[in-house]
């Protein structure tokens, strides 16, 4: 490479690298305005906020950086990582750049005073209080899709934002696969007349006990929260990043359910290792981060169902957990087991087992799709809300905060966001069957405790990629084959066929 070609890169570097302090600062802001801020300093803490992205927008949206994506994307001395930064570069300022500064500023300062009015909200079971906040934000979001364009379905763009080159079209297809085949082995679980006891679950477990053990577990997982992380709670749990060297997670501690918390910090977890193994080199590059949402979902949904829920994984916990927890006294490992993988139709998608969740995010993506494209408005999401469920799980939320109300995710605008948890299922699925492949004792070690193995396994094939590669790049790179709704299905009958005896 040029002598030229090197200044302008370590110019392109320093040049992001602003971009990258600001949206760490403004991450932090919200991290703050969930876990620590008072409720009175909302509408300061939010200007704060808008501010800051009003000059991440322009740094965004700068001719300078017009000029560095122009001469990168044409170079012929650029290697893929640099290619790799272009593309986000120019992603990011073509898809900021359509949406005026002015409206952009306003919808940053809208979303943080949504998600405060979720909060109160889902608190006191009263939609009212988020719906004229969330109509807001919805019509930003229409608006938005207007600037931005669109092919087919405006919920598309949407869409491409979390998981890059995903369309309705072709989630349509593998989440009709995915339900036809959840809903054959709900029918066949129905038919076994068995089920698991789940009683043990539902006495009082102390909070500071529940959280010694859940740091215990993340210890062992290899999620480094005292040089590089923290948890703390808040009313809904998430892992929040600065880079790769301060990575955070919260959980919510519920004293008469000892599986919220725990599984909540173990799903964090995946999404916290994945962030802190992305290799120091992508700094100032824009790419060290996750590759997608749906490729985000599929560590933390790895770690907390495919290897969490485990006869291996608690044949080493199990013994832990009974030493801390005298009410399990009595309860077998292989009650135990069978307990954490009980099968139910449940209202929450949080406390949704690993068979059913997809069902619940099927439910979001169908709503989102209809508001999106202005089919329904806000004030009727109550009623098909809880219309869904009934027809979907047969069950009906007694109250919005146990329906409309359950997730943030509206409050801050993350329409397009939910598909990726089902996607995020299918590519740790598939994950799974090439690390079998690759680590022939890989249960033999889980029953140890050791998870070392699997966490090497994802930071050398996955995680230390950060957004270099594009999520159907890299489950091809992994695993040689493009992606496949099949080893989720074979996942799923083999599990459930053993557990209740089909």
């Amino acid at each position: 490479m040029n002598s030229k070609f090197d200044e302008k890169l370590k110019e392109f570097k320093e040049y992001l690298s602003k971009l990258e302090y600001l949206e760490s600062t403004i991450a932090l802001l919200s991290w703050d305005s969930m876990v620590n801020a008072p409720r009175g300093g909302i509408g300061y803490r939010s200007e704060m906020i808008g501010y800051l992205s009003g000059e991440a927008y322009r740094i965004s949206t700068s001719d300078k950086m017009k000029g560095f994506i122009e001469y990168f994307s044409e170079c012929q001395d650029s290697d893929y990582i640099v290619k790799a930064m272009a593309e986000e570069a120019k992603r990011n300022y073509d898809r900021t750049k359509k949406i005026p500064e002015n409206e952009y500023k306003e919808y940053t300062i809208a979303s943080s005073n949504s998600t405060a009015a979720w909060e109160e909200a889902k608190e006191k079971g009263d939609f009212n209080i988020f719906k004229p906040h969330l109509e807001k934000i919805v019509n930003y979001k229409r608006k938005f899709v207007e600037y931005l364009g669109y092919k087919e379905n405006k919920y598309d763009t949407l869409l491409d934002e979390y998981e890059p080159g995903i369309t309705t079209k072709k989630l349509d297809e593998v989440f009709s696969e995915v339900r036809d085949a959840i809903v054959d082995l709900l029918n066949k679980i129905k038919k076994s007349g068995y089920t698991p006891n789940t009683d043990f679950f539902t006495k009082q477990f102390p909070k500071e006990d529940q959280k010694e053990f859940s740091e215990f577990v993340l210890k062992k997982m290899k999620y480094d929260f005292e040089q590089r992380g923290r948890i703390d709670e808040s009313i809904h749990p998430f892992t929040i990043n600065f880079g790769n060297k301060d990575v955070r997670i919260t959980t919510h501690y519920y004293e008469n359910d000892f599986r919220s918390a725990l599984f909540s910090c173990i799903h964090e977890g995946g999404h916290a290792i994945y962030e802190q193994n992305i290799t120091d080199t992508l700094k100032g590059t824009m790419l060290g981060k996750g590759a997608s949402m749906g490729i985000h979902e599929s560590q933390s949904r790895f770690y907390e169902n495919i290897i969490g829920k485990t006869k291996e994984f608690w044949s080493y916990f199990y013994p832990e957990a009974l030493k801390r927890f005298p009410q399990f006294e009595g309860i077998t490992l292989d009650e135990f087991y069978k307990g954490i993988n009980f099968v139910e139709r449940s209202l929450i998608r949080t406390e949704a087992d690993e068979l059913t969740y997809s069902l619940h995010i099927i439910i979001r993506y169908e709503i989102e799709k209809e508001l999106i494209n202005g089919n329904i408005e806000v004030e009727d999401l109550p009623d098909i809300w809880n219309k869904k469920y009934n027809e979907y799980l047969g069950i009906d939320p007694k109250n919005d905060e146990e329906g409309v109300l359950q997730d943030m995710h509206w409050s801050d605008g993350s329409f397009g966001y939910f598909p990726s948890y089902a996607l995020g299922n299918l590519y740790g699925a598939q994950f799974l069957n090439k690390m079998e492949k690759d680590l022939p004792h890989l249960y033999e070690e889980i029953k140890k405790g050791n998870l070392l193995h699997i966490h090497e396994w994802l930071k050398e094939n996955i995680h230390k990629y950060g957004a270099v590669y594009k999520p159907a790049d890299l489950i091809k790179k992994v695993t040689d084959e493009e992606l496949k709704a099949k080893y989720f299905i074979e996942y799923l009958n083999d599990k459930y066929t053993e557990i209740y005896n089909l």
